[in-house]
């Protein structure tokens, strides 16, 4: 296994010369052909297509997933605070947690030191963020970057590096673990890996290497984001019992693959998904983010319609998949999210939140707060705001 060259797709959702690129690959296959996407430069107008007023304008809203960049070879080239305040408006967005994207790495330095420099940059735009210019939003009042854990016993200071660069906001660690078998995946949805970021291998999350780096977060206590696709749920759920101290946060519903093998199969995978999710739910240590299936990899094809969808249509897509979640995670053990901008690619922040507010209008206001706000706040341990 070793030796076999994996496709990691989905997480990193831009595009580039008019084609759909989703993160990530160790390597993209020479024959590798871009997917049809709209112009990179219309987006923002194609977007426009479908406007809706905010619903609920007042709602508190703490989103616990999105990425800023600056990058020639990503969709959006730049997604900056500026961009998030944008997109927000209408909603009433307090706080955001950003998640790592291998954004601003150090250009030189010991390379596994290197990724620190993602938490540099993301702790000056917080910094911005919290001078008011903004408004009320206060972006990356918590940040999730990287290390690489197959370091063993000498991630630890890697750890310590990045908490010292945000000492008030750093809060955990994703590495990344989303692959999948070479043919799974079509080669036209992959892009090269940084390679200053931590490498995918198969089975990354039963290697012993890893593992061993991985029991540091609970020394230094911080979180894990579990990014996988759903063929790997059990490895996670294996992690989480290994070590039932330190908590987990289930990514983008474990990342259903609706392309290449898996297309038109969408009701076989919802099956095989759903005993998955249950053992997973069944580990007290594991929350889950409800959200981030509209990117390429799980099968859509929203980025290829002549119009992007409403919140309706976005909702009857989604709406088993959200629900099967809430029901075995509760909703003190869920929170929505944006996976902005990856999911821009198919729909605008309006329409995407306006979907969860329909989604949870039968809940109890308690409920809809923990899933909206308060589990992120304290999943996070975010102040106040």
């Amino acid at each position: 296994m070793a030796n076999t060259r994996i496709t990691s797709v989905g997480r990193r959702g831009f595009l580039k010369s008019a084609a759909a690129v989703v993160a990530t690959a160790q390597s993209v296959p020479p024959n590798a052909v871009a997917q049809n996407a709209p112009n990179p430069t219309a987006v923002p107008d194609w977007l426009a297509l479908t406007r809706e007023a905010a619903l609920e304008p007042q709602l508190p809203i703490i989103d616990p997933h999105h990425h800023f960049w600056d990058a020639a070879d990503r969709m959006p080239r730049r997604y900056l605070l500026e961009d998030l305040a944008v997109d927000i408006q209408g909603h009433n967005v307090r706080q955001t947690v950003f998640i790592e994207c291998g954004s601003m790495y150090r250009a030189d330095g010991p390379e596994e030191f290197r990724v620190v420099g993602e938490t540099e940059f993301v702790q000056g735009v917080a910094a911005e963020s919290a001078s008011g210019r903004y408004g009320d939003l206060r972006a990356a009042a918590g940040i999730v970057g990287t290390a690489d854990l197959r370091l063993g016993d000498r991630v630890a200071p890697v750890l310590e590096a990045q908490i010292a660069a945000s000492r008030q906001r750093f809060r955990g660690i994703r590495h990344g673990a989303a692959w999948a078998e070479p043919g799974v995946l079509p080669s036209g949805s992959v892009a090269a890996r940084n390679t200053s970021r931590p490498s995918v291998p198969a089975h990354l999350l039963l290697d012993p290497a890893f593992r061993r780096g991985y029991a540091y977060l609970r020394t230094y206590g911080l979180t894990f984001e579990g990014w996988v696709y759903h063929t790997q749920i059990a490895e996670l759920t294996d992690l989480a019992k290994a070590f039932p101290d330190t908590t987990i946060i289930f990514n983008h519903l474990g990342g259903p693959i609706g392309v290449g093998a898996f297309t038109g199969r969408r009701d076989e995978v919802f099956a095989g998904w759903k005993p998955a999710v249950a053992e997973l739910a069944r580990c007290p240590n594991v929350v889950a983010k409800v959200g981030g299936i509209q990117m390429v990899v799980n099968g859509y094809g929203w980025h290829e319609r002549k119009q992007p969808p409403t919140s309706g249509e976005l909702l009857a897509a989604n709406r088993d998949w959200y629900l099967y979640m809430i029901d075995h995670f509760s909703p003190g053990r869920c929170m929505f999210e944006s996976n902005f901008p990856v999911d821009r690619l198919s729909c605008s922040y309006t329409v995407l939140w306006n979907q969860f507010k329909k989604l949870t209008q039968g809940f109890s206001a308690s409920e809809r707060a923990a899933m909206f706000h308060d589990t992120a706040m304290r999943v996070y341990r975010l102040p106040k705001h």
